[in-house]
């Protein structure tokens, strides 16, 4: 198959890449190409700007694709300008979603396909959720060829996936306050579940789905099946780090009174639990399972960083708002009554 990935260089697409070119297809990536140690040998490189529909279609011709996966589709109007420039050059438009998109908490357990989309805490998902009915509305009118991708929590080399914590341009900032014995947040009381998904794991999954007639006209999520708690999500990361978490519980709302951005991305899902039937992908790619344990996946990651000491970059502003939400939170303790 002849596939285009506009992105293919970030957490999830890195993973996937590779493994698409490993099978036989003919992969090209059309980004900036600024991150060129992610981008596999063998897929053909076209430079351009993803958000500039008139850049995009200079840099493409008239090549049409059998498959089209953009990963960097996060408005509506980004989707539109897809569907405009795609239509009838596409035999498969994969739009990547967010397990984010769920009603949060969820009406029944565990998350499926059918669980209703609603989010009134946060706007990214908000905004995936109004992509999706787009594109239904299109699939329904011209039949547009297009399938639904749901990843959740999806991590891999480059990454520590946390709740509470710093942008993605520091990842490292969390893992660092362990090491030097600092307080870590975890939001809530650590006790709410949640799924970790390896960027491999996810890709396995998703290949399956490319270029697959079973799948046009419908909406999976790819997950893991293990799921853990938010307190052994960071003894997990402690111990890849060799050392111990000094954690904190903190509600979630009081986070969101001094970080109402990450307190969006809590309240609107990850202070609630979310555990998935993966039933849906397993009949789309038969075999398949995620295989790669949290505990092992984030060894690698912490292994991974340890080897690129350049990359282990630390957020002042993030250690800053966590030190003052740890120091106003105590206080708020030792202010309140004692139960009599």
């Amino acid at each position: 198959m002849k596939v285009l990935f506009i992105g293919g260089t970030g957490t999830i697409s890195s993973g996937v890449s590779p493994l698409v070119i490993e099978r036989g297809h003919e992969l090209f990536l059309l980004n900036r190409g600024k991150r060129a140690e992610l981008t596999p040998r063998g897929a053909r490189q076209i430079v351009a700007d993803a958000r500039d529909p008139a850049s995009v279609r200079a840099a493409l011709g008239t090549q049409s694709f059998d498959v089209v996966v953009d990963w960097l589709v996060f408005t509506p109007d980004q989707l539109e300008a897809d569907i405009e420039l795609f239509r009838g050059r596409a035999g498969q438009y994969v739009f990547i979603s967010s397990a984010s998109a769920y009603q949060k908490p969820p009406s029944s357990f565990p998350i499926t396909e059918s669980t209703p989309l609603a989010n009134r805490f946060w706007k990214y998902s908000r905004e995936k959720i109004a992509c999706e009915l787009r594109l239904q509305q299109e699939m329904r009118d011209t039949q547009f060829p297009a399938t639904i991708v749901r990843p959740s929590h999806t991590y891999g080399l480059t990454s520590i996936p946390l709740g509470y914590q710093s942008g993605p341009s520091a990842p490292w900032s969390t893992v660092d306050r362990m090491r030097r014995g600092k307080k870590v947040i975890v939001h809530g009381d650590g006790t709410s579940l949640w799924t970790m998904t390896h960027n491999t794991d996810f890709a396995r999954a998703f290949v399956a789905v490319l270029g697959n007639q079973r799948a046009m006209g419908h909406a999976v999520h790819i997950t893991s099946d293990e799921v853990l708690t938010w307190d052994q999500i960071y003894q997990d990361i402690a111990k890849a780090a060799g050392t111990e978490a000094k954690i904190v519980h903190v509600p979630s709302d009081f986070i969101a009174a001094f970080d109402p951005e990450a307190g969006d991305s809590l309240r609107g899902d990850k202070a609630h639990c979310a555990a998935f039937d993966t039933t849906k992908i397993k009949s789309l790619a038969p075999g398949w399972a995620a295989t790669v344990t949290f505990a092992e996946g984030v060894r690698r990651s912490v292994e991974w960083f340890d080897a690129h000491k350049e990359l282990q970059q630390i957020d002042p502003a993030f250690n800053d708002r966590a030190d003052r939400i740890l120091a106003a939170y105590e206080s708020a303790g030792k202010a309140a009554p004692a139960a009599g």
